[in-house]
């Protein structure tokens, strides 16, 4: 059976700096019609980010939506038309400072399937170096170091409980293992 829904018509509901709302009307693999409301985002990028010593270069920041401050890894929406290795390096320089000799792609995932065509590009960036950041206007977040170890205990105790960064930690970890 071929599940595909066809769009009939769509329409925009909000549209904002970077994202827009949509609700459109479906025809359904059985014929019958149905509607999808669902987010357009550009995309992102996730960077594990890993010092010489062996730790990962980490945030901490205030997230509005839920309110709270969050364990993250460096990360940020890819431009339109932007290739995501730039988006990657860029957000990497800008929130932490560092630039890296060694990019390797580890995954990509879509986080939000129900409601959101989004897509999170993962990297491994190493030998890096550190230039100086640069934040966007309007950003504030911390910079630390921590090694994979305690941040999967972290993930464990719940310190670490934001889906971008367990899943990247959750690839890094199969990576160095061997696994990808």
């Amino acid at each position: 059976m071929d599940f595909k829904e066809t769009c009939l018509d769509t329409a925009v509901v909000y549209e904002g700096n970077f994202m827009q709302v949509r609700k459109d009307s479906v025809r359904l693999p059985d014929g019958g019609v149905s509607s999808r409301e669902y987010i357009v985002h550009p995309g992102a990028v996730a960077v594990l980010a890993m010092l010489d010593n062996g730790n990962l270069v980490m945030e901490r920041q205030f997230r509005y939506a839920p309110q709270r401050e969050f364990i993250e890894l460096p990360a940020g929406k890819i431009d339109h038309g932007e290739d995501i290795l730039l988006t990657a390096q860029r957000e990497l320089l800008e929130e932490t400072g560092y630039v890296a000799s060694e990019w390797i792609h580890l995954a990509t995932v879509w986080p939000c399937i129900g409601y959101a065509d989004e897509r999170m590009e993962y990297f491994l960036a190493r030998g890096l170096v550190h230039q100086g950041r640069n934040l966007d206007d309007g950003e504030f977040l911390e910079v630390f170091e921590l090694s994979l170890t305690e941040a999967l205990e972290w993930i464990r105790s719940g310190k670490i409980n934001e889906s971008k960064t367990i899943v990247g930690l959750f690839w890094l970890e199969k990576h160095l293992n061997g696994w990808c």
